[in-house]
């Protein structure tokens, strides 16, 4: 005891200074969650473009929610059903959620690939960082200069991509665009989630919701444009969005808003047309050059500058 009460001073301040400057595991784990949404959603771009003409828009939603239904739904349904009551209570906001996550956004990505570069569905989807930080300091939240900082540089890299070498707007960049707000409409909202509503109960609810909402679209798109043919190359890219892209980042970038916030979250979105730029050059043949690598760069860093502590 007397060891205790006569600790040097000097040395609990330099403690906890070091302490303070260090991420705390909830910070640490909930960007290590947004980093790895990011990652997989940038594949789903890809997957979106080499599908556009062999998997009609709202057919390649449908399926890959229909997927992730299926996968979620051992983990997630009894704890939904065990919390319907809740539920019943939030039904306009899980209501919403399902349709802006789930029904509409990934309709509108899947519309873009028909017609637009996979590079540029990410470049235009990096937009959405910053609705997410409107909302949010709209709800009273202080953002901090070093987090304003890295979002304007990374902001900036990302239009100087779009501008630059090698990207050109065509009419799919405008689903795009839509896109871009249906998921930063999405991640603020998720900063009001009812308390006590469990994860993967959630995540189950608005996967099944979503389902739901698209089979109108579905049944209209079958009778229109008809089915597609179920081959390797159709059915391995939807398994990718519907297991990878849908359950397991959806979890992980749920997980991430409720750790960090949407914005700091956001601010590690920007890692997504860096990654949709590279794969796309890998995988589809996209072109890439110099410029672009340099606005790559500049986004990387805005992420590291942005993505530290509120200062």
């Amino acid at each position: 005891m007397a060891t205790a009460a006569h600790r040097d001073p000097t040395q609990s301040v330099a403690s906890q200074e070091a302490t303070a400057t260090r991420p705390t595991a909830p910070a640490a784990l909930g960007l290590a969650l947004a980093v790895l949404a990011t990652l997989v959603w940038s594949g789903s771009f890809v997957t979106s473009r080499a599908l556009g003409d062999s998997v009609p828009p709202v057919q390649h939603a449908f399926w890959r929610w229909v997927v992730a239904l299926a996968v979620v739904a051992p983990f997630g349904a009894r704890r939904a059903w065990r919390q319907r009551a809740l539920i019943r209570r939030h039904l306009g906001f899980v209501v919403l959620a399902s349709l802006l996550g789930v029904t509409v956004y990934n309709t509108l990505v899947n519309q873009a690939g028909v017609t637009t570069p996979a590079a540029n569905m990410g470049m235009i989807m990096a937009a959405s960082p910053v609705l997410m930080a409107l909302y949010e300091r709209a709800g009273g939240v202080r953002l901090g200069a070093r987090r304003i900082a890295g979002l304007l540089v990374a902001c900036a890299g990302v239009l100087l991509l779009v501008g630059g070498d090698g990207a050109s707007f065509s009419a799919g960049d405008l689903w795009m665009i839509a896109a871009a707000c249906c998921f930063g409409s999405y991640s603020a909202l998720l900063r009001r989630r009812p308390e006590g509503l469990d994860g993967a109960g959630f995540l189950f609810t608005t996967f099944l919701f979503g389902t739901v909402l698209l089979l109108p679209a579905q049944g209209v798109s079958l009778a229109v444009q008809g089915g597609f043919q179920p081959t390797a190359g159709t059915v391995w890219p939807l398994l990718y969005v519907g297991v990878a892209s849908s359950a397991v980042a959806f979890f992980a970038w749920n997980k991430a808003i409720s750790l960090i916030g949407p914005t700091r979250a956001g601010v590690v979105y920007y890692l997504q047309p860096v990654c949709v730029a590279l794969l796309s050059w890998a995988l589809l043949a996209e072109p890439t050059g110099w410029a672009q690598a340099g606005c790559m760069a500049l986004i990387l860093g805005g992420v590291v500058l942005g993505a530290g502590a509120r200062r």
